[in-house]
């Protein structure tokens, strides 16, 4: 009895030192749990072994001693082979093979959304034209200009892009350079953290008056991990981002995971929101996350969810088999920011690989809403290859494209970047034919990117696509923009702008004249002009 005893402690104590090490989650959903358990069993029957003797005296010898199994050790090889064996049935009844459906309609897809109306006309200050390893370059950079922080701390890989007062930014925390740094700077805490501007590529280093006591470097229970599985011991996290909120006070952000069966189908149920100063959280449910808060939801996670959505809309067998109507995402994503908020773009296209995308998608990375436009053109490695063969002599590489809405066209934007990450150029490609491409030196600023993309592209607009409409002037005034003349009209309190080049008897109409101009849906206070007509 005595030895049982001891041999209960040990395990015991052994699987405290290995909770405390791989922080499982005590959740019978999540397969770390039943690792747990499977290591317990293991560690109990080896310790019930070794303190046999007789058997220990045999391993010692080398001796090759038939003998039978203990009875404990029998029965523990079956409660292991019945635990992994039930978890194969049940994860095997709950696969898409008999639940399709389920996993199709594991996030919900408004189908009717119109590029036009619900994707507002590109606005360049709200635009991330960095991409996360740019963003790490120059995060990295401006971290190497402090010399007192460099030696102790390094940049997290983090990344998390946010909207920050309206500002696009991407934000990432320092940590601990190592555990021996960790030993020596504990007491005084990380400094701060880093931002880079997505949209003039400005970086910061943000020191802070009350320091981050808890990070993912730090060691036993300032552990960032580790601190939240002691509080939150049966609950399944997902995919850890860092943000800020409108005051620039630090937080982490922390899902939370529903799973079915053992490790299927997750679904995030709310975030806990943690502060790393003082090591206090609070968890939300989804309909209670705080508007500061942009990503609840992983990338990773909603491209899974939208491949499901795509993949078993006729069933399982049709998605191995006919593969009617079966779509997925595309291999990339980017991020835009609207109304406060950040969204995930990802392309659409047929699961036969081909060129060309069906659509695409757009998931609020906050409330998991997700919209499908049906707008077909260039698939965006397409478009990006198009856009890398303008500078193939300066071997320049393209981030994954922006969809923009472009005087109401779809059209893509992409930077360029040289071997060490930096902007050099930006690249406008038509969505329909990506053939269509212009780029522009990025010191050129990308108002101009975009006006020479436009200039380029005014001949091989139809009728088709624009509002045709005649208008009277009621009052008319020129300004000079860059070099080029631009006329502003008036006519009942709407105000159109239309470039010289449109048309030499600009400077020949005056105020009671009527003329017929085409321009693109806009819901810009003043008009771009695309065609006059009848201006002779």
């Amino acid at each position: 009895m005595t030895k049982k005893i001891i041999n209960i402690i040990i395990t015991l104590l052994f699987g405290a030192l290995w909770y405390y090490i791989t922080l499982p989650a005590i959740n019978l959903n999540n397969i770390s749990f039943y690792m747990f358990i499977t290591v317990l069993i293991i560690v109990y029957n080896t310790v019930n072994l070794i303190s046999k003797s007789n058997q220990v005296e045999l391993i010692r010898k080398g001796r090759n001693v038939s003998y039978e199994l203990p009875v404990l050790i029998k029965y523990s090889l079956f409660a292991i082979t019945g635990i992994w064996a039930g978890i194969f049935t049940i994860n095997f009844i709950a696969s898409p093979l008999f639940n399709a459906e389920s996993y199709q309609q594991r996030i919900e897809v408004d189908e009717n959304g119109e590029f036009a109306t619900d994707i507002a006309e590109v606005n360049f200050d709200q635009l991330p034209l960095l991409d996360k390893k740019s963003s790490i370059v120059l995060g990295d950079r401006i971290m190497g200009q402090v010399n007192d922080l460099v030696s102790q701390f390094k940049v997290s890989n983090i990344y998390t892009q946010i909207n920050y007062n309206n500002k696009i930014i991407r934000v990432t925390p320092l940590e601990y350079a190592d555990a021996i740094k960790w030993f020596t700077n504990r007491s005084a805490g990380i400094p701060g953290y880093i931002t880079v501007d997505s949209v003039t590529g400005e970086a910061n280093l943000i020191k802070l008056e009350k320091k981050m006591k808890y990070s993912e470097s730090a060691l036993f229970n300032e552990n960032l991990k580790r601190k939240l599985r002691f509080k939150y011991p049966t609950l399944n996290f997902g995919k850890i981002s860092f943000e800020i909120n409108n005051e620039g006070n630090p937080f982490y952000i922390i899902p939370t995971i529903k799973f079915t069966a053992v490790n299927l189908k997750a679904q995030v149920t709310g975030v806990i929101i943690f502060d790393p100063t003082t090591g206090e959280s609070t968890r939300y449910e989804n309909d209670d996350i705080p508007n500061w808060v942009d990503i609840a939801y992983s990338a990773d996670l909603v491209i899974e969810q939208l491949d499901d959505w795509g993949t078993y809309k006729n069933g399982f067998l049709n998605s191995v088999f006919g593969q009617k109507n079966v779509v997925n995402t595309t291999e990339g994503y980017n991020y835009l920011a609207m109304n406060d908020d950040i969204y995930l773009y990802t392309g659409i296209t047929s699961v036969i690989s081909d060129e060309s995308n069906l659509g695409f998608i757009l998931t609020n990375m906050r409330t998991g809403k997700t919209v499908y436009y049906n707008v077909p053109g260039a698939e965006e490695y397409s478009a990006m290859s198009s856009a890398e063969g303008q500078v193939q002599d300066m071997g320049y590489t393209s981030t994954f494209p922006l969809l923009i809405n472009l005087n109401g066209k779809p059209t893509y934007l992409v930077s360029l970047k040289d071997s060490s990450g930096l902007v050099k150029m930006y690249g406008f490609v038509d969505v329909k034919d990506y053939q269509k491409v212009v780029v522009t030196d990025a010191s050129e600023g990308i108002e101009k990117a975009k006006e020479n993309y436009l200039k380029n592209n005014k001949k091989d607009i139809s009728d088709d696509e624009l509002i045709i409409k005649e208008i009277k002037i009621e009052k008319i005034s020129t300004a000079i923009i860059d070099g080029n003349t631009y006329y502003y009209i008036e006519n009942n309190k709407e105000k159109y702008k239309i470039s010289i080049n449109l048309s030499d008897n600009l400077p020949f109409v005056t105020v009671g004249d009527t003329i017929k101009v085409g321009y693109f849906v806009t819901d810009k206070q003043v008009i771009d002009v695309e065609k006059i007509y009848d201006l002779t």
